[in-house]
């Protein structure tokens, strides 16, 4: 997470110069988060909350929200065409988040979305290698051989690229569980259609050590709990 000097937020908070903020510091006048702060050179990020002679000059707060995407929603803060996922939520501080991994307009299922910048990059890092879950129910019958064919993974021309290993569960003649490693541009529908089958559902059903709320209807969101928010990396 990105952080700054206390000194220079100061200043530019209150348009003074560093001269003043250095009497507001010496007067024991500048807290963060309840502690006061007389070093200048005091790193800040920006969950940090920072007063100033009793005036709250910032107090974000982490924020980390769960949402159930609905098919015709685009994975996007702006759209002038469709409906997007941070119109979807219920939540007074929306503007603020960021989309972790995004879904396409027709695949629904598990989104999320904070403004903990070093939070989704832990998440959405390739090395990091946190595994996605999806269902898919497909046009044609599938057979024991798309299992090896995701296993050993499948080279991608116009990127130059071959697919980490992909883990493909068959539960029944036309629904496979597919989990990946990895998000590249519509992955799971161009591995199927190296069988010429076609995918006509998509869903996520978990990132990483976190599942869908049962209870979360399409269009729903909720915000993560403390735990919810650490244990997805287990």
């Amino acid at each position: 997470m990105q952080k700054s000097r206390i000194d220079k937020f100061v200043s530019n908070a209150l348009s003074v110069n560093k001269r003043d903020v250095k009497l507001l510091l010496a007067q024991n006048k500048v807290m963060v988060d309840g502690i006061v702060i007389t070093d200048a050179a005091f790193q800040i990020n920006k969950f940090s909350k920072i007063c100033v002679n009793g005036k709250v000059l910032q107090s974000d707060k982490p924020l980390y929200m769960m949402l159930h995407k609905p098919v015709g929603v685009v994975s996007a803060t702006k759209d002038e065409i469709h409906k997007t996922v941070i119109d979807l939520l219920d939540n007074p501080n929306k503007e603020s988040l960021h989309i972790v991994g995004r879904l396409d307009l027709n695949t629904s299922g598990l989104m999320l979305l904070t403004n903990d910048s070093r939070w989704s990059e832990r998440l959405t890092l390739p090395q990091s290698k946190v595994p996605k879950v999806y269902q898919v129910t497909l046009k044609e019958q599938l057979t024991q051989d798309y299992i090896a064919a995701f296993q050993q993974g499948m080279y991608f021309e116009y990127e130059d690229i071959t697919t980490e290993p992909a883990i493909l569960e068959i539960i029944s003649d036309y629904v496979a569980q597919v989990i990946l490693m990895e998000g590249k541009y519509h992955q799971i529908k161009r591995m199927f259609g190296r069988f010429r089958n076609q995918v006509m559902q998509l869903h996520r059903s978990k990132i990483g050590n976190l599942s869908l709320d049962a209870n979360l209807k399409a269009g729903d969101s909720r915000e993560l709990t403390a735990e919810e928010v650490e244990n997805i990396f287990s």
